[in-house]
């Protein structure tokens, strides 16, 4: 597994001035130089989550194959967040050159996928055949898969935004579609003073990128997507809804969903989401949400900001700009850090008011399932009154789907993890019963998520075994009174 007690040695070759002989060296590469799966040397070295660093491919060669490796000491590596580890690669870069080596080359995907299938033969084959986009990523230390791994709700969402489908400006005629500009023609109109060429460009390259897959890679250039970042803010409306709409064309390719992100253009996209047109917010969620589908964005899009406008435009007046502003959250909430960033700002009671409402109900309580997986989302959920409102929601039994219901039962799953707090609240609403009901009609997940629950609640430890429940909870609403008050007469008094 590269544990790293291996050191390399490369032959260098020196002449001294004195003597014209060559003399071979051994020289020591620094383990900290080499890829802990391929144990070769870093060409992209990258930081994940969990503080360990990897060859680029090498994690996404894990990722795709949906492999956890093991590393020296026991540690599991965490891949919900990748940043490229500038300073270790400038240090190998100086290292090589000091010693006369060649720098090392960037390991292909081919190559690192074969390693680590290499690492993991005791995977199942459907394992080493899921594609990123069914892969569920949580930070390990917060995560519930402990107890939870083999009934993770399935994600029932398109990977489309829902801005894709529309045809509403897209259906101008093109001049001359005939004939396909090249990028220098579109880059000159789009930098152009005159907006009538401004716009004439824009549509072209919409209509392009929109019915012919084979372009947007080809299109999604450095220098395009400087003059489309420059349109996205204009003033003009035909102009900021097209640049948009092309941006969501091109985010729809795999491999330029981390080019668009570097390339500075996510805050314009969350100044349009903001206070744009109409239909350009419905572009600018679909292109976040489309953005957000790879694990290299997620982080990015929360430092940047992205998530306030999101979870204000969860009440849009646009059916599509919420639908797209949810799926965002969903895939961005898989990260600990935005997670928390999303409890501070509020999220909880945002999302438990919109379950009440039964406003997107399904999409709303995937986002649900994945703050219940962080201690600071189930503090949250269970002052927020989740448990409650979780089984009154179960105990009428109206959901608009199976998976919808099962998403509902695996977020009160992650509660569970709330020890005593969880217990109280859950015997209070009722839950046994609810419980009890679910585990012989509902779905082969709910069911076996329902058994996990009330293993939990039967569950005797030496501290409960003679709580008073009512009394318990009745002092901790005297207790959060008390506080309340207190604080209230700090924060007057300054």
């Amino acid at each position: 597994m590269g544990s790293g007690k291996q050191r390399w040695k490369i032959i260098s070759f020196h002449k001294s001035p004195s003597n014209p002989i060559q003399i071979q060296r051994p020289v020591q590469i620094p383990v900290e130089f080499l890829c802990p799966l391929s144990a070769s040397i870093m060409a992209d070295p990258v930081i994940v989550s969990s503080g360990h660093t990897f060859e680029r491919n090498c994690v996404h060669a894990c990722v795709s194959l949906s492999f956890i490796p093991t590393l020296h000491g026991g540690a599991a590596a965490d891949f919900s967040a990748v940043i490229p580890n500038l300073a270790l690669r400038s240090t190998i870069l100086s290292w090589c050159r000091h010693h006369h080596i060649d720098p090392p080359k960037p390991l292909d995907f081919y190559s690192a996928e074969k390693i680590v299938r290499q690492l993991a033969p005791q995977l199942p084959a459907a394992e080493l055949t899921r594609t990123p986009s069914e892969l569920s990523v949580v930070s390990s230390d917060e995560s519930v898969t402990p107890r939870n791994t083999a009934s993770r709700t399935p994600l029932p969402l398109t990977t489309r935004p829902s801005c894709y489908s529309s045809s509403s400006s897209c259906d101008i005629e093109i001049m001359s579609s005939s004939i396909l500009l090249e990028d220098d023609d579109f880059y000159t109109k789009l930098k152009s003073s005159q907006i009538h060429e401004q716009e004439e460009a824009l549509v072209s390259l919409r209509k392009l990128t929109r019915t012919r897959e084979d372009t947007r890679a080809s299109f999604c250039t450095p220098r395009i997507l400087s003059a489309l970042k420059s349109l996205i803010g204009s003033r003009y409306s035909s102009l900021q809804v097209n640049a948009a709409a092309v941006l969501v064309n091109l985010s729809l390719e795999k491999q330029s969903k981390v080019k668009i992100v570097r390339s500075g253009i996510v805050p314009p996209l969350i100044d349009v989401l903001r206070g744009g047109f109409s239909e350009a917010q419905d572009h600018a969620a679909g292109a976040l949400f489309s953005l957000s589908l790879d694990d290299q964005n997620k982080t990015a899009i929360g430092v940047l900001g992205g998530l306030p406008p999101l979870l204000h435009a969860l009440r849009s007046e646009s059916e599509r700009t919420r639908h797209d502003s949810a799926l965002a959250l969903y895939h961005l909430s898989l990260v600990q850090s935005n997670r928390v960033k999303m409890i501070k700002l509020g999220a909880v009671q945002i999302l438990l008011g919109m379950v009440k409402s039964g406003h997107m109900l399904g999409r709303v309580m995937l986002v649900l399932c994945n703050l219940a997986a962080s201690v600071e989302g189930r503090a949250a959920m269970l002052d927020g009154g989740a448990v409650e409102c979780f089984l009154s929601l179960l105990s009428r039994d109206e959901f608009e789907s199976a998976a919808t219901q099962e998403s509902c039962v695996a977020a009160l799953y992650g509660l569970s993890y709330g020890g005593l707090r969880f217990k109280g609240l859950a015997k209070e609403g009722g839950a046994e019963e609810v419980l009890e009901k679910l585990e012989k009609t509902g779905s082969d997940h709910a069911k076996e998520n329902c058994r996990r629950i009330l293993e939990v609640m039967r569950e005797k430890h030496e501290e409960d075994e003679d709580i008073n429940w009512a009394e318990l909870l009745d002092l901790n609403d005297d207790l959060t009174r008390t506080l309340s008050r207190d604080n209230g007469l700090n924060a007057s008094s300054c």
